[in-house]
């Protein structure tokens, strides 16, 4: 979920630096653009994160086949 927020996000960024160099009608300001980027990352960040978590744990559930070749 935080990975589509992510996205949807930034699709709202890039649509609004699409309009504003095309037509120069951008419906964020500085700040909207600023927030919109900021949330974007935030958001990126806590779906990478908790991917991570999730391979942590499911490394540890992984029985331990082999030998150690030490």
């Amino acid at each position: 979920m935080p990975l589509l927020i992510a996205v949807f996000l930034f699709s709202v960024f890039v649509l609004n630096v699409v309009l504003g160099s095309t037509s120069g009608r951008a419906f964020l300001g500085n700040v909207g653009e600023m927030l919109m980027l900021l949330g974007a990352s935030v958001a990126f960040v806590v779906a990478i994160l908790r991917r991570e978590a999730a391979a942590d744990r499911a490394a540890r559930q992984r029985p331990q086949g082999g030998q150690d070749n030490g």
